[in-house]
């Protein structure tokens, strides 16, 4: 069973850090894209950033530029979400996603982690 499992959420303090971690396993090849995704109580998802399948080019939302920091490790199929300077308002589930390739389908499909929650709080 292709699966992404997250670990690394908890609770930190303003201006504190964490590292989040997603890693793919069961059959799963041509990994693509890879990114992350949060959601914060009583709004929409919304997308943290992401990052190409060489680890090259990272793309991130507007709101942790500069703070956060998107990194792949392909040997691993592991992606990794490094937040620093954290804000009560990064408190959010972060979902970690993967664009991958299924051979049974012939097509990209997207597979999402179960989600971790990140609570940033004094």
């Amino acid at each position: 069973q292709v699966q992404l499992v997250e670990s690394g959420g908890g609770k930190v303090q303003p201006g504190g850090s964490l590292r989040l971690s997603c890693a793919a396993s069961g059959s799963i090849f041509n990994i693509n894209v890879m990114g992350w995704y949060r959601q914060a109580p009583g709004r929409e998802r919304e997308l943290v950033g992401h990052i190409s399948s060489g680890g090259g080019s990272t793309n991130y939302a507007d709101s942790v530029k500069g703070r956060f920091t998107i990194s792949r490790d392909n040997a691993k199929n592991t992606v990794y979400l490094q937040m620093i300077n954290l804000k009560p308002e990064d408190t959010a589930v972060y979902y970690c996603y993967a664009d991958y390739y299924d051979r049974i389908r012939s097509r990209y499909l997207r597979l999402w982690g179960q989600g971790t929650l990140v609570t940033v709080s004094s």
